[in-house]
């Protein structure tokens, strides 16, 4: 009798702690899938910022002959940065590839920063009513990925909190549950948004 007793309470004791084990792996997916949605919110919006991009050069094309090698940089940075995203997208968790993505974003946002830059010197090219309105679909995109990355940022937070505390830490490191990258900016300079304003 006594042994049913003892063998009832360790069977206990095993389910609980499967249990507790099973709610412990079940957040940690949970956390991964809600920083990946983050991450493709974020991938939604430079999307629409790489389609704009074209665009943008385009109207200014007419406008700005004699700054050609300006507008290569800009289009060469744009399809670096949607490789970069691409592969970025394709698997957030990884942080090398999130980190190449922050590189690529960066030396866009400088190469776009000095377009809008060159862009001021031609005031025809600012009063044109297609200009004005992608520099306005523009800065609101940028606006949402600024948004999107604070979103992502947070989620990834939470879930790389939840697989480094004890005893969460053992499940995640049994399970492969690989730390995120967070969406920073290195280089102070690049904390500015590129400025795409024509007044």
């Amino acid at each position: 009798m006594n042994v049913l007793i003892i063998l009832g309470i360790l069977l206990a004791i095993a389910i609980g702690l499967v249990l507790w084990a099973v709610g412990i792996y079940n957040t940690l997916v949970a956390l991964r899938n809600r920083f990946k949605n983050a991450f493709a919110q974020i991938d939604v919006q430079l999307k629409r910022r790489y389609d704009l991009i074209p665009n943008l050069v385009e109207v200014a094309k007419g406008y700005l002959k004699h700054e050609r090698e300006t507008l290569e940089a800009v289009i060469k940075a744009r399809n670096i940065a949607l490789a970069a995203s691409q592969a970025a997208a394709a698997n957030p968790a990884d942080g090398n590839a999130v980190k190449g993505l922050m590189t690529a974003e960066a030396g866009l946002g400088g190469v776009l920063s000095r377009l809008m830059m060159v862009s001021e010197q031609y005031p025809d090219l600012k009063a044109n009513q297609n200009m004005q309105q992608l520099t306005e679909e523009l800065t609101s995109t940028e606006n949402k990925i600024s948004f999107a990355r604070q979103a992502y940022n947070d989620s990834v937070m939470a879930y790389n909190t939840k697989r480094e505390t004890f005893p969460d830490n053992i499940f995640a490191g049994m399970f492969n549950f690989l730390p995120a990258e967070l969406f920073k900016v290195e280089d102070p300079t690049e904390r500015n948004a590129p400025q795409v304003k024509f007044s």
